[in-house]
């Protein structure tokens, strides 16, 4: 079981700056997620971690030794590919056996610790195949079986299950997750799908551009986004934002927009009074937009006039894509499936004012920090 330390990691190729100051600690026994999207730095950070890239400056440390002039093949990790890799003339035993083989394992220690592997992913009717014969799920449980032998102290995995459809991606997801509880060794997965990192890290790391932008606990990053970019990706459908001011409206302190006006709640107004008179961008997930039938208990609602352009039914809800002018651009609520409207309807849904989020561009317009 291990530790893992990025200690200001910069990854360079060429002029192109990968991996920018990378800094975090990862606990024994974490599962953390390293997400963002393609050409974020994910990958290349992992790939540092596992000895497959030369950090340009920085330090990386395993149980508190750092491991930058260390091989891959000494840094006890164990690294599960988006190609799964398996060698196709092999059987799935020789593809799981391989690596102690070379390490000269003893025969009975390598048939005790493949089929203890096969057991838990359930893969022991399989062992004799080649990896033709298998679906792609059965494959990468066979490239996950052939690291769970090795018994490292780090589990790295580089985007496993992108090659699967999505009811697969589901099934495996969750047993990757339960590998962990089971295992309890530390895993570090990188994905570019905010869905598989909110379901499966204890905590996600953001990146974008190379940059960490934020490194929380699901929850938190979804409650409490530190800046624009982490609010729009983190969240499926993703947060809707507007142009706007802050305002003093008589007794009232309000956000407006071109299409709307909303009262900021009296809890509120202090923090974010002092933006007053100046630029802002208005936050709110849809989940936090309601039609007015179906309100939930407890709220506090501001409500908006829009017309709808599109619905989209999914069955246990549905959600409105809706323009408060025809001008405007469009945003999107996800409302109860019971709601009855149609493409081209007035209808006025309420925000749920407790949950706003307000960003300051003036400092950095390009990301908004968020403000709290």
């Amino acid at each position: 079981m291990a530790n893992v330390i990025f200690d200001h990691v910069v990854k360079k190729f060429g002029d192109v700056i990968a991996v920018n100051d990378l800094s975090f600690n990862l606990a024994d026994k974490e599962f953390l997620v390293l997400v963002g999207p393609s050409g974020c730095g994910k990958t290349t950070a992992l790939r540092c971690l596992a000895g497959l890239e030369e950090v340009t400056s920085g330090e990386i440390m395993i149980d508190k030794n750092v491991v930058n002039d260390v091989p891959p093949k000494d840094r006890d990790i164990a690294m599960v590919f988006q190609s799964y890799a398996l060698y196709p003339h092999m059987t799935v035993f020789d593809n799981m056996a391989f690596g102690l083989k070379l390490r000269k394992t003893p025969k009975d220690e390598i048939q005790r610790k493949v089929e203890e592997a096969a057991k838990i992913l359930n893969i022991e009717m399989l062992l004799k195949r080649k990896p033709k014969e298998l679906s792609g799920g059965q494959r990468q449980r066979v490239a996950v079986g052939r690291a769970i032998v090795r018994e490292p102290k780090v589990f790295l995995f580089d985007e496993p299950l992108s090659n699967l459809d999505a009811k697969l991606r589901v099934q495996m997801r969750t047993e990757i997750t339960k590998l962990h509880q089971r295992l309890q060794t530390t895993f570090i997965y990188v994905t570019h799908d905010q869905m598989e990192a909110m379901t499966m890290g204890t905590r996600i790391a953001v990146l974008n551009q190379g940059i960490l932008q934020q490194i929380d606990t699901p929850q938190t990053l979804y409650d409490k986004p530190n800046n624009l970019f982490v609010a729009g990706f983190i969240g499926s459908p993703a947060m809707n934002f507007f142009n706007g001011t802050i305002e003093k409206k008589d007794s009232k302190t309000v956000i407006l927009t071109e299409g709307f006006e909303l009262e900021i709640p009296k809890d509120k107004v202090k923090t974010f009074e002092y933006l007053t008179g100046k630029k802002i961008i208005f936050g709110i997930r849809p989940e936090d937009i309601h039609t007015p039938e179906y309100l939930p208990a407890g709220i506090k609602p501001a409500m908006v006039k829009s017309k709808v352009d599109v619905t989209e039914l999914m069955g246990n809800e549905i959600f409105l894509h809706l323009k408060p002018r025809e001008e405007d651009p469009v945003y999107v609520a996800r409302v109860d499936p019971r709601t009855r409207v149609m493409a081209g309807d007035e209808v006025q849904v309420a925000f749920n004012m407790e949950n706003i989020h307000v960003f300051d561009p003036s400092e950095n317009p390009e990301n908004p920090v968020a403000i709290r």
